[in-house]
């Protein structure tokens, strides 16, 4: 990608999250998946880390290896003329370093933002919130070198460790969103927080753009705008939508012998669609 063409880009990304009106993102987990979401009027693309982990053969988790997630990422930033922000999970690495190296990869496969997460592979348990921000440093440090001034989503996962009571974790997320804020990152996303009060004050705490995941439960668009909320991203969403309509069709195939559940209202020729340019 043209340099100028990603700093741009970046840019124009950076100004969406300027809280005057809420950033939906869909989660691509292919050049499929983000040129169908760039046709359909998507502002920006995120990756699914686990959507496409599972694409490339793998679990989420950081087993997918990285080459192979770096290049996935290049297809989609190919296929689409819109930012792309990438979910590199924990940065692949246990020290500032190696997260350094793989921002300096994504950047360099024509991305433009990143989700980076406080826990451990494998939603494991969460770094020391000291440790947590030194890698978000390091991200930001790579970018400033690389000369992209990519958005930097830090995920904070506290309510990824199932707390019975949703606001027990609050007064521990909003210290390490401070920190990482400090460090350099220009969001914060609590994934797994769904709880509308506890969403609320996290909002009100965090003098930053804050992203949730969309979801069954969730507050609808105009109620998370409400509350604040600058960002919702789909995760996984749409990618086990996707395997849920195939595992039913194979599921009615092998159990009838007929053919019926594979009509779909997305046609050869609307995929074709897809690829052909002007």
């Amino acid at each position: 990608m043209d340099k100028q063409v990603q700093i741009d880009r970046a840019q124009v990304f950076r100004r969406m999250h300027d809280r005057t009106a809420i950033l939906l993102l869909p989660n691509a987990w292919d050049a499929g998946s983000a040129r169908l979401f760039a046709q359909r009027g998507f502002a920006a693309i995120a990756t699914t880390s686990a959507g496409m982990a599972w694409s490339l053969g793998y679990a989420d988790g950081e087993r997918a290896p990285l080459a192979e997630v770096l290049a996935a990422i290049a297809r989609i930033t190919r296929v689409v003329e819109l930012p792309v922000t990438a979910d590199i999970e924990t940065g692949y690495g246990e020290t500032p370093e190696a997260v350094a190296a793989t921002v300096r990869a994504v950047i360099a496969a024509g991305a433009v933002g990143i989700n980076l997460e406080d826990g451990r592979p494998g939603h494991g348990p969460l770094r020391p919130v000291e440790e947590a921000a030194a890698r978000i440093r390091a991200a930001r440090g790579a970018a400033d070198a690389a000369g992209v001034p990519i958005v930097i989503n830090a995920r904070v996962d506290n309510w990824m460790q199932h707390a019975a009571d949703p606001a027990a974790p609050l007064a521990d997320a909003v210290q390490r969103a401070q920190a990482y804020l400090a460090a350099g990152a220009d969001g914060i996303y609590p994934i797994g927080l769904g709880d509308h009060a506890t969403l609320a004050a996290l909002v009100q705490a965090v003098a930053a753009p804050v992203n949730v995941a969309a979801g069954a439960g969730m507050p609808d668009l105009a109620e998370l705008a409400r509350l604040g909320v600058a960002r919702v991203s789909t995760a996984t969403r749409f990618a086990t939508l996707a395997l849920a309509a195939v595992d039913h069709a194979a599921t009615m195939l092998r159990g009838s012998g007929r053919f019926d559940g594979l009509v779909a209202t997305f046609t050869y020729a609307d995929a074709q669609r897809l690829f052909e340019r002007g």
